[in-house]
């Protein structure tokens, strides 16, 4: 990839630099030389190369704190890329090494309830492809629907169900550039089986196997929390959990080749008949992950560490 310059400047610094940033209107689709730009930006601000990116989830974004020779860069310093405006996602990109892997962090997603159209909400995605990114780890806060789950567990994504992307809010909808990917994808298995293998096993070795769990994913537009009759019915369809993020830069990430592992952490439990009383609401899923946060880190931590030496 064509650079715009050397990095110069210290950690924990956005160095301005000299990167013409032009902004488009919003309804034009990114275009390959885009995402060069976005990207190149990124490179001219710090020294790292990325191999293993991480999306974090509400109320997950002490994630970040664990990484070391950390440079940050607010989304607003990157030409033409999207911004965060959900409470508890920070807006920025933190570089930097987790247990000897170089990788590069989310610290706040886009989601289709923003506004954004789904081409647009996995823009990350395909920045960190041209970054060197390859293997994405997304988490996520979600409902448990799963009778045998509790708040605090956490979910190993086997699969998903994406009610939006059915619908035709695909990421992948629009012209095709083959320098990502194949106009059809395969969807099986995208959810990498040594890798989930793996999380198990640090799981046990972290003793915290209890609470970790194995299951599917269903994303939901929002923002509106789902009805009693909403979540039985996503429940029949064979979902543990719920979500309104995740899925989109799923298909993404498996458009662009890259290996995927998936978790989510089950910040409440929902509520599927009208007798039984309680709210779900956005301070609970961040207060959640605030809570579990220490063993989240630790886990992703560790498999992030044993990634490519893995069986």
């Amino acid at each position: 990839m064509k650079r715009v310059g050397e990095y110069q400047g210290s950690m924990e610094e956005s160095v301005e630099r000299k990167v013409v940033c032009v902004q488009t209107n919003s309804s034009e689709m990114y275009t390959y030389e885009d995402f060069e730009s976005m990207a190149e930006c990124l490179l001219s601000r710090q020294p790292h190369r990325p191999t293993i990116g991480i999306i974090c989830g509400s109320g997950l974004m002490n994630l970040g704190n664990k990484l070391e020779e950390r440079y940050t860069i607010p989304y607003e310093k990157i030409p033409n890329f999207p911004v965060s405006t959900v409470e508890g996602h920070h807006g920025q990109f933190v570089f930097g090494t987790l247990n000897g892997k170089t990788v590069v962090m989310m610290q706040g997603r886009f989601h289709l309830y923003e506004g954004y159209p789904a081409w647009k909400l996995v823009a990350p995605v395909r920045v960190m492809k041209l970054l060197g990114v390859e293997t994405l780890v997304v988490t996520n806060a979600a409902g448990g629907m799963n009778p045998n789950y509790k708040v605090g567990d956490i979910m190993v994504m086997i699969d998903h169900i994406g009610m939006p992307t059915l619908a035709g809010a695909n990421p992948l909808v629009g012209p095709n550039d083959e320098r990502f990917g194949a106009r059809f994808i395969n969807m099986s298995d995208v959810y990498d089986k040594k890798l989930r293998k793996l999380t198990m096993k640090v799981a046990q070795d972290l003793q915290c196997s209890t609470f970790v769990k194995e299951g599917i994913y269903v994303m939901v537009g929002g923002p509106s929390y789902e009805t009693p009759a909403e979540l039985r019915l996503l429940r029949s369809l064979g979902a543990d959990v719920v979500g309104m993020s995740t899925v989109p830069e799923v298909i993404a990430a498996r458009h662009c080749g890259m290996r995927v592992l998936g978790f989510s952490l089950v910040t409440n439990c929902c509520i599927m008949d009208y007798a039984t009383h309680g709210e779900t609401n956005h301070e609970e899923v961040l207060e959640t992950g605030k809570w579990r946060a220490g063993v989240m880190q630790d886990l992703i931590g560790q498999v992030v560490e044993r990634i490519n030496g893995e069986e």
